[in-house]
């Protein structure tokens, strides 16, 4: 099967480490439509680096997803931050003197919890990068096989989110909150594209600083709407608990610090484009009437969403002792260990194990559904 059209997007939403869900997703599609592309290519926070990694290969589409879930597989957690127990504890201490000391202290406060120093030379030898740009990915725009790469990042500047947009044939874009430039994308934007707050460090891109784009995106699918898209795949990463599960107590004393953190992590990079694809399923309704759609002016654009049939955080609580020590004694005093609240845990947890365990969950349930999605992208 080989859709020809300029008009399909691939949207791989973040999550941290969660996005090694997506490579699971795109190894069964790599089986079952190896002929397949994506002239339009999304990605926020962790999806970035999947989709600029697609976006970059020079080969076929089962070539790409093999060479991304080799990167995948081959992860851990010391190639994405430094896990040293003394440079963890050093840059705690530090962040407490500031505090105790109202800001006097002349010891400057750390930039974030970690350095992701080594996830940077990751990057740049994977994707074979310079200053001026990602060579992969401008050569599939001039062979046409790809249309165009948008990856979005939050300024924290100017408190915007921006999206960087290279390819061809594009018009910009401008909203309340979030615009888009285009650019060569770089190393460096994807960097800010994952970094999440406090816990990576802001990137500087040009004049300002930024993180993680999950953190102001408003509105996931956008970029791809505004690309031309007329069939959306979006990746999910979130599970949907049915009402009995969700509405179980994981703790009915005072919430504990993992907890309000869980909550936060799923408001800000998960739960956002769950809202996005319902507002398209209603806008989508309203045009089935044909005369409307020519009034108005809109197309109607078809979407597809695979999301986890298992809570990948409650995968993650299994992996929780391979954590570095000093992490482990970390997340268990904020109340992970007694309250089993692993979901911002699980999006920093690069255990292979775990990266692999999910992998093949992304791609039982893409094989589940493996007729739905046939039949969609026919």
């Amino acid at each position: 099967m080989i859709n020809a059209n300029n008009d399909v997007s691939l949207v791989l939403s973040g999550g941290g480490a969660h996005a090694a869900y997506q490579v699971g997703f795109l190894r069964c599609l790599a089986d079952h439509c190896p002929g397949i592309r994506f002239p339009i290519l999304t990605g926020i926070s962790a999806g970035a680096i999947n989709a600029a990694f697609i976006a970059n290969h020079q080969g076929t589409f089962p070539e790409a997803v093999a060479s991304l879930s080799e990167f995948w597989r081959n992860l851990s957690i010391d190639q994405v931050y430094d896990a040293d127990a003394w440079s963890f504890a050093k840059k705690t201490l530090h962040w407490g003197v500031n505090l105790l000391s109202g800001g006097l202290s002349t010891t400057a406060a750390p930039k974030s919890l970690v350095d992701t120093a080594p996830l940077r030379k990751l990057l740049q030898r994977g994707f074979a990068s310079s200053d001026h740009g990602i060579t992969g990915i401008r050569e599939n725009i001039r062979r046409q096989n790809l249309k165009a790469l948008a990856i979005t990042a939050t300024n924290y500047t100017t408190g915007q989110s921006v999206t960087w947009v290279q390819g061809r044939d594009i018009e910009m874009w401008e909203r309340p909150h979030r615009h888009s430039v285009m650019t060569e994308i770089t190393v460096e934007q994807i960097l800010a594209s994952t970094a999440l707050p406090i816990f990576f460090p802001a990137v500087k891109v040009g004049d300002s600083w930024y993180g993680d784009g999950g953190i102001r995106q408003y509105a996931p699918l956008s970029p791809s709407l505004h690309l031309g898209a007329k069939c959306i795949i979006a990746v999910s990463t979130r599970y949907k608990s049915p009402l009995s599960e969700a509405s179980h107590a994981v703790n009915r004393g005072y919430p504990s610090v993992a907890q309000i953190l869980d909550v936060l992590m799923n408001a800000i990079f998960v739960d956002l484009l769950d809202q996005d694809l319902l507002g398209l399923e209603r806008v989508n309704r309203l045009l089935e009437n044909q005369s409307l759609r020519e009034a108005s002016n809109v197309r109607l654009v078809k979407a597809f969403t695979l999301r986890p049939s298992v809570d990948l955080a409650k995968v993650a609580g299994k992996y929780e002792p391979n954590l570095p020590r000093s992490f482990r004694f970390l997340t268990r005093r904020l109340g992970t260990y007694k309250t089993g609240s692993y979901e911002w845990l699980s999006m920093i947890m690069f255990d292979p194990n775990y990266i692999r365990t999910i992998m093949d969950i992304g791609e039982a349930d893409a094989h589940a559904r493996k007729e739905e999605i046939e039949a969609f992208l026919a």
